[in-house]
């Protein structure tokens, strides 16, 4: 086992893997920049590094960071989930200085994270992928004659990255023709690759996802799925496991497809393979996360299996103790993510320091988080700020529970998704599963004010209906 992690990441998944760590026996190493040198990691941490004055670039330079593992003598790097994570480059300079990398490969990194290749290498398993063009399209015409056989509306999408940038609906073969180059542009920019693929726009799709566990010795085994659904611009706000829409038969034929697409590419660590399902039930593979994902506590929750800590013993080099029989499902698992955003206010992110922060507790509940009393939000980071995750045995009783959890958790001083999550979670259409990924579109009632109970709210929503007032 590892005597010490670095781990190359903030926020409450930092905290998380130092805590996984410490429970596993392993010193650990934060690193920080000047903007937070109080924060949550840095003092669970049993050493902590400012290493840049640059907010982001602490977390972005991978050079700065492999060099400063082999110089406080760590021998392994946590990167967490954002930032470096997926980052081939950063996983082959750690391999090649002889510090391990929690994660898979690099070279598994480098062609799962390529949605060309990850959707040959799943057709090959036997999964069925999203119709479309077999690889990179060639030009815009090519497209067109592509969509012209499988019928609008298309997607254009970026190979690379992902978070909805180098993405264009298409009804129609001008479309097509004109959403090619600045599809092209803004995938270049923003992934340094502008290739681009064709699909067939799946109409109110769920968002279905199956986490994988892999060790280095051939042995894959799945976790069940997740139901990533109620998303707003491609962001997930809250996830459920298992799904209420996957029978056992679908469960078990994809999970046995993701798992034969891991073994067939040697994949070890923790990753995640992602699917859409449409109307008709029908699911389609569209891209794996190699690395560990936000939503990774409801898994947990209704599997009893800490994820953290088995990635952690993967990279060590030991074998899965875990087999697939072994994997059972017990109740439902709800997440909501917390964000330091204003839903009142277009999502606009809602900085400065939290005055007051109360969280939840009791049985079924569990709060990953970074933030307390005096804890300042900054623009530079991403705007969560903690999850809440709620477990009971039905699905019902876990909305229960949620909701309470979510009416108890209090932060004051910004402004949060909160009351958003309160309003989705209290739905029938929720609690019946008919939901998608374009539910918050379809349903703009969502947004609409509710007079608050607390005062200070209650004086901000006066003045913001006086202002939509007058703006008549």
């Amino acid at each position: 086992m590892f005597n010490k992690i670095l781990v190359a990441n903030r926020g409450e998944i930092a905290c998380r893997i130092i805590r996984a760590a410490k429970e596993l026996g392993i010193s650990t190493a934060a690193i920080f920049s000047d903007a937070e040198p109080t924060a949550r990691h840095v003092k669970m941490a049993d050493e902590a590094y400012m290493i840049g004055s640059n907010p982001l670039d602490t977390y972005l330079n991978y050079q700065l960071i492999i060099d400063l593992a082999k110089s406080i003598d760590a021998d392994a790097i946590h990167p967490g989930y954002g930032f470096l994570a997926e980052n081939d480059d950063f996983a082959k300079a750690a391999e090649d200085s002889g510090i391990n990398f929690i994660g898979p490969s690099s070279e598994s990194i480098r062609l799962m994270g390529d949605k060309a290749k990850s959707k040959e290498i799943m057709k090959k398993a036997g999964v069925t992928t999203v119709p479309g063009s077999d690889g990179i399209l060639k030009s815009a015409e090519e497209g067109v004659e592509i969509a012209e056989k499988i019928g609008y509306p298309v997607l254009l999408k970026a190979t690379a990255g992902g978070g909805g940038r180098g993405i264009r609906l298409c009804l129609n073969a001008e479309e097509v023709r004109s959403n090619y180059d600045n599809a092209y542009s803004e995938a270049q920019k923003a992934f340094g690759n502008g290739e681009l693929l064709l699909e067939k726009f799946i109409e109110n799709p769920k968002h279905i996802e199956y986490q994988i566990l892999g060790d280095k010795y051939g042995n894959v085994i799945h976790l069940g799925e997740r139901d990533c659904s109620i998303q707003r611009k491609n962001q997930k706000m809250l996830e459920i496991a298992p799904s209420i829409v996957l029978n056992e038969e679908k469960r078990k034929f994809y999970g046995d497809a993701a798992v034969k697409a891991c073994k067939d590419i040697g994949y070890y660590s923790a990753g995640t393979m992602e699917f859409v399902s449409d109307l008709a039930g029908n699911i389609y593979f569209i891209e794996m996360n190699t690395r560990v994902q936000v939503e990774h506590p409801v898994t947990e929750s209704v599997t009893g299996i800490d994820i953290v800590k088995e990635q952690i013993k993967i990279a060590a080099g030991k074998k899965l103790e875990i087999k697939q029989e072994d994997v059972s499902f017990n109740g439902f698992a709800i997440e909501c993510r917390i964000n330091a955003e204003d839903p009142k206010n277009d999502f606009r992110p809602s900085i400065g320091n939290i005055e007051r922060y109360y969280v939840p507790g009791g049985n079924g509940i569990r709060v990953e988080s970074a933030a307390s009393a005096g804890f300042e939000v900054t623009p530079y980071y991403d705007s969560l700020i903690g999850k809440l995750i709620c477990w009971a045995k039905t699905f019902e009783e876990a909305i229960n529970r949620t909701y309470v959890a979510l009416d108890s958790y209090e932060i004051k001083g910004i402004k949060t998704t909160i009351p958003i999550l309160k309003k989705i979670i209290k739905r029938e259409d929720f609690k019946n599963g008919l939901f998608s990924t374009n539910y918050l579109k379809e349903n703009p009632e969502v947004f609409e004010y509710e007079i608050p109970r607390d005062k200070e709210d209650f004086v901000a929503f006066i003045s913001a209906a006086l202002s939509a007032y007058h703006g008549l």
